[in-house]
């Protein structure tokens, strides 16, 4: 019999602290030797400068933009390609994620990823890729004297990339990751959902990449999505850096001169929904003692006449912690917030969102919302003040002009703008815009387009630490569903025939196992030494599970960093005790301790009601309870006795995926048989290693006894 995989097993780690010696105290410096802020003067700000591009379009329907820059000896490029995830396919969202990953790591019909990597490395080059919402993207930086080799590549991987399999499935099992600890962060969950909300679940702006989703793609939609979208007469190339140009647009003549692929003109992005979603939408997260929220409702479109009022407006609203009007009222003043700010956001193509985002103590929660409520109701009352406008302009166009600071960020820029099919002189027309407006004009577009009443209130805490409710804001709350779904397995053909053949089998393992002696334990406790496996490194623990047939077990893991003590009543509840404090077994914890429970060989193998055995193959059947609970038993079927298990539950936090448990030797306990050791893997990498110490069954367990906490 086995223990199975540890159900509640923390992976530990270690710390290390080097003291470092203290520095000898500073000498105090004079108060009048200190200049005040307000004495220091500072050059005006440097205008912006387009520098010339060169422009100009292949036969084949590419455009190229090349600019010379000789501050350094390197040239670099990227092509803008017109697609993006807002073209996925429902069922397979993530295909254009995937496309932007292994487009570069899938390597070409010539060379693999792993290949590509080593030739760049080698001469300090890099050729990357991706797929954002609205556009994909190839680039390549390369030394000088090594621009020919790399635009090959460069071209290469753009026209010729294979989507190799094994990489593709690497790209799943890392976005598959993604999406099992996308609940870890709060700020992560208010975002995501504010946004979802506002644009719509069943749009692509709001959708989730799933399991399901990502399960579906194939390298032959990979493929499918490359031909449809990249060609000439659908991408931009920009070209920048140490060269002389009637060499460079000669190479990029001759190197792109026979690219041939054609295809339709690509449609235009889905249009947004401008519907409002007013409401409170309340995301509970119970191990956090702060609570993070945004407000707010769909914004604009950057080309929107009003967008530099607009944007000014955000920014004297929350454009600073500390000198905004919200900074001021719910940092500064009461302390409600140690984080708050606020933006009119907006989009190239589409509307963005307008949104209040603050952070703060569970408890002023509701007093932080009811205070940025009145906050935004006096701010439609009466315009800004002058010393308000005047500091919201300064934060904006300082970052304007930094973000023009240099050859390769305006290009840049100029190629943005003309993706989106933005004037060329966009840059000049928004500068003198936003130094125009006025405090009338500010309050004219918070009037116009600050929407109070249709407010999307999404808060993420845990509301029994919250002062007061929620609906104490006198706004509907809706509690969000959090919970991912996990992917559909593909269901296995069963009939009398193979149902028959499963059970026989599995009446020939359990009689190997112990026959009637394995029926006839009521209760037991087994003592494993256990070694965790992770990053080239070992954590050592012991564990004791102990259980009752009837129902309910106890694990006791002592780990390096102290002892987590875990309880199943058998049926939907429990609790975890560790060195920080106790919670629950409540969610994936509870599913894994009943998915756990379930699989323990000791148990598994008994002959249950509702328990059915379907033979798959040669040595293979999947044993199911009717309750959702299923495993993959490999058997040698000459003996009975147990090889391995298959099943796809995995550690806390992870993907679902495929895990062993192998078992590498058996002990006799009292007429039964038990694995003396076994091995853990997931894929390629092995987990966990533990071997049998002592066992011992019907000893007389009590229910109170699993029960009773440390």
């Amino acid at each position: 019999m086995s223990n199975r995989m540890p159900w509640m097993l923390l992976l530990a780690g270690a710390s290390l602290w080097a003291q470092a010696p203290a520095a000898a105290p500073a000498k105090p410096i004079s108060a009048a030797a200190t200049p005040s802020v307000k004495t220091l003067k500072f050059a005006p700000l440097k205008p912006v400068k387009i520098p010339e591009v060169t422009q100009f379009t292949l036969p084949n329907g590419l455009r190229v933009y090349l600019l010379e820059s000789r501050s350094l000896p390197v040239v670099s490029g990227f092509a803008l390609v017109k697609t993006g995830n807002l073209f996925d396919p429902r069922d397979k969202a993530g295909l254009a994620d995937m496309v932007g990953t292994v487009m570069r790591s899938g390597g070409t019909r010539t060379r693999t990823g792993d290949q590509l990597n080593e030739q760049l490395e080698n001469i300090a080059a890099s050729v990357e890729t991706g797929v954002g919402e609205t556009s994909g993207r190839v680039s390549f930086n390369a030394l000088k004297e090594n621009t020919d080799e790399v635009l090959a590549v460069f071209k290469d991987v753009m026209l010729n990339p294979e989507f190799r399999q094994d990489k593709l499935d690497l790209a799943k099992t890392q976005e598959k990751s993604g999406i099992a600890r996308r609940n870890d962060d709060a700020a992560g969950i208010t975002g995501r959902e504010f946004s979802n909300i506002l644009y719509g679940r069943n749009t692509p702006y709001g959708w989730n990449i799933e399991y399901e989703t990502v399960d579906r793609i194939s390298r032959a939609d990979l493929l499918a999505f490359h031909q449809r979208f990249f060609f000439p007469k659908n991408t931009m190339l920009a070209v920048y850096g140490d060269f002389q140009l009637a060499e460079m647009r000669a190479k990029i003549e001759k190197l792109f001169g026979d690219w041939t692929a054609d295809q339709p003109p690509v449609p235009e992005f889905p249009k947004v929904e401008m519907t409002p979603k007013p409401g409170i939408f309340l995301a509970i997260k119970e191990d956090v003692n702060q609570t993070n929220f945004r407000i707010g409702h769909l914004g604009g479109v950057i080309r929107d006449k009003d967008f530099p009022a607009l944007d000014l407006m955000g920014a004297v609203l929350g454009g600073s912690p500390f000198t905004s009007r919200l900074g001021k009222a719910i940092r500064v003043n009461k302390g409600y917030a140690y984080q708050i700010g606020a933006d009119w956001g907006a989009q190239f193509d589409h509307p963005g969102l307008f949104s209040i985002s603050a952070g703060t103590k569970s408890e002023n929660t509701v007093p932080a919302i009811r205070t940025i409520q009145s906050e935004i109701t006096k701010f439609l009352a009466a315009p800004p003040t002058a010393e308000e406008l005047q500091s919201a302009k300064d934060k904006i166009l300082n970052t304007f002009v930094f973000s023009f600071d240099s050859p390769s960020k305006t290009l840049g820029r100029l190629m943005t703008y003309e993706y989106y099919g933005y004037p060329k002189d966009f840059i000049f027309q928004y500068q003198k815009a936003v130094e125009a407006v006025t405090p009338a004009d500010v309050h004219r577009v918070a009037k116009q387009y600050l929407k109070p009443d249709n407010f999307t209130y999404v808060v993420t805490g845990k509301p029994a630490d919250f002062k007061e409710p929620l609906t104490a804001l006198k706004l509907p709350v809706t509690e969000l569903d959090l919970k991912i779904p996990e992917p559909k397995k593909a269901a296995v053909a069963a009939d009398a025939a193979s149902l028959n053949k499963g059970a026989v089998l599995l009446k020939k393992v359990r009689a190997a196992m112990g026959g009637a002696k394995l029926e006839a334990v009521i209760d037991s406790t087994i003592v494993l030494e256990v070694k965790l496996l992770q990053g080239g490194g070992m954590a050592a623990a012991k564990q004791t599970t102990q259980r009752l047939a009837a129902g309910g077990m106890r694990q006791e893991n002592v780990l390096p960093f102290g002892k987590v003590v875990s309880y199943w009543d058998g049926q939907g509840g429990g609790w975890l005790k560790h060195p920080q404090g106790e919670l629950p077994l409540q969610g994936p914890m509870l599913q894994q301790a009943q998915g756990e429970g379930f699989r323990q060989l000791l148990y598994l193998l008994r002959d249950r009601p509702g328990v059915t055995a379907n033979y798959l193959a040669a040595g293979t059947i999947e044993i199911s309870d009717g309750r959702g609970n299923s495993t993959k038993l490999v058997v040698d079927e000459a003996t009975g006795m147990p090889v391995k298990q298959i099943s796809g539950q995995v550690a806390m936090g992870g993907p679902p995926a495929d895990v062993e448990e192998r078992y590498l030797s058996f002990r006799d306990v009292d007429g039964v048989k038990l694995a003396a050791a076994t091995e853990i893997w997931q894929g390629p990498a092995k987990l966990v290693e533990t071997k049998l110490l002592e066992a011992k069954f019907n000893s007389g367990l009590k229910p109170e006894q699993l029960a009773a906490k440390p």
